[in-house]
């Protein structure tokens, strides 16, 4: 069984389910590729409370990496790329085609923005830190506006990057 339950964040609302073997989704107000949420129950479990206080105490700089058993559903290239988002440290970020490099497809980079566009744990898996080559701030499942507070408060928008847009 999914269960959910809406927290508040500096970014709006989130939606986070999980069943009993990990988080399964992160969902922003307006997500890009929102989940079927016809099996999803309201409710709680020790997976929901823990995602909910490690998200409090990113969001408040005191953590850096999160602890939580995660279960996302995906093809096998998806949950490729998403292992590999999980690999890029707190305050830095990577191109999509050093993203597709790291995966070892070199020419993959429209399918591996693709697969990280369909993350369902952003933030945990942190796609907000895949950029442009040129560092420009693309598309992101919760807003541009969104991937920039995230990088801004890692301390890793890029030079240059004084932010289009304040949340």
């Amino acid at each position: 069984m999914i269960l959910c339950r809406r927290i508040d964040s500096p970014i709006g609302p989130l939606m986070l389910a999980a069943d009993d073997s990990g988080l399964r989704h992160i969902e922003f107000r307006d997500n890009s590729h929102p989940a079927d949420r016809r099996d999803w129950h309201g409710g709680s479990n020790d997976i929901l409370q823990a995602t909910e206080a490690q998200l409090g105490e990113y969001f408040a700089g005191r953590r850096q990496a999160f602890d939580l058993p995660l279960s996302p559903q995906g093809t096998p290239f998806q949950l490729q790329v998403w292992e590999e988002l999980a690999r890029i440290p707190f305050g830095a970020t990577i191109s999509y085609a050093q993203l597709a490099q790291r995966i070892g497809n070199p020419a993959g980079t429209r399918a591996v923005g693709a697969a990280n566009g369909r993350n369902p744990l952003p933030i945990v898996l942190p796609c907000h830190r895949v950029i442009g080559a040129d560092g420009a701030m693309t598309g992101f499942g919760g807003g541009v506006p969104v991937k920039e507070f995230l990088l801004r408060l890692e301390g890793s928008l890029p030079a240059g990057q004084a932010g289009l847009f304040a949340l």
